[in-house]
């Protein structure tokens, strides 16, 4: 039975509740966080698992290169950490550590895009998907709501495989419903054959809440859950180009790199591309306030995602 449209959740919740999970199910689960307990809400983990929960302290790179030497002893590291501090501080441990070693760490990017708000532009991750994107070897997945992370996190366990999981705090609607999580497939939670919106992360919700608006405009617009950005889905963007006139993306995220770009890549070497739209922040700092400020300032409304994709309709 799904939720109420109107209930919100914190992806982190169901995120901290399915590792418990995994890790009553199997010993090798581990957690290491960069002194973000609280905030990566490991608080329980810690309790129940005390010596499989590893504080390396605010030391990102260290704390993934402990990952990827746990996970070449064969546990299963959950490495856990503010987004901006995990991606950006210890990127380069990323790529050679974690990516170009092949160790099969789960790189957790708590509290991404800029749901720290009033931390301001230092606490804003909005630059991870872009830099992320050109390490090879590192899937990345962005769950939608608190079901799809469930999902991600029970699949990230099993895989084997370097992949950053990128886990909200900003709180959103439950909209997966039952729908399973396949890493490396985009999931259409709505029909139609206007205009597709390609969204991730928290603006899938916005774009379906779009999609409804935009059909009492006689627009009809499909959505597309696109949960996996690396390796992207480009078999349903070509299928989007086929069977709809225009593409609009979503991203709590620079378009410098990110979803929009990867989209926009294939897009243009196909031999008809469509019209595109890209919403996210274009090259600039966020500036400090509320989360929802933001998403106000830099045009992430259902309002702002269907009033692109109307236009594109016309």
């Amino acid at each position: 039975m799904s939720a109420p449209v109107d209930e919100l959740f914190d992806c982190r919740v169901a995120f901290a509740e399915q590792l418990i999970e995994l890790a009553h199910e199997d010993e090798r689960i581990v957690a290491v966080c960069n002194d973000s307990v609280g905030s990566s809400n490991l608080v329980q983990f810690a309790k129940e698992f005390p010596t499989r929960m590893i504080n390396v302290g605010i030391a990102e790179q260290d704390m993934v290169g402990v990952g990827a030497g746990l996970a070449l002893s064969g546990y299963i590291p959950f490495v856990c950490g503010a987004s901006p501090f995990l991606t950006g501080r210890a990127l380069e441990q990323i790529k050679a550590d974690v990516a170009y070693s092949q160790s099969p760490v789960v790189l957790c990017g708590m509290s991404p895009g800029m749901a720290y708000g009033e931390l301001g532009p230092t606490h804003h991750s909005i630059e991870d998907l872009s830099w992320l994107r050109a390490i090879a070897g590192l899937g990345i997945v962005v769950p939608a709501d608190p079901q799809e992370t469930k999902a991600a996190v029970r699949w990230a366990a099993a895989a084997a495989t370097p992949v950053f999981l990128r886990v909200a705090r900003f709180k959103v609607p439950a909209v997966t419903g039952s729908r399973p999580f396949t890493f490396g497939t985009a999931t259409r939670l709505r029909d139609g054959d206007d205009v597709t919106v390609v969204a991730t992360g928290t603006m899938v919700s916005r774009a379906l809440e779009a999609a409804a608006e935009a059909a009492d405009r006689g627009v009809s617009v499909r959505v597309l859950n696109m949960s996996t950005i690396a390796p992207l889905d480009e078999e349903a963007i070509r299928a989007a180009m086929r069977e709809t006139r225009a593409i609009v993306t979503a991203e709590e995220a620079t378009t410098t790199g990110g979803l929009g770009a990867a989209v926009a890549a294939v897009v243009v070497t196909e031999p008809s591309p469509v019209p595109m739209r890209m919403l996210g922040v274009h090259r600039e700092f966020a500036p400090t306030g509320s989360t929802a400020f933001l998403l106000e300032h830099f045009k992430l409304t259902a309002a702002d995602i269907r009033a692109a994709a109307v236009e594109l309709a016309r």
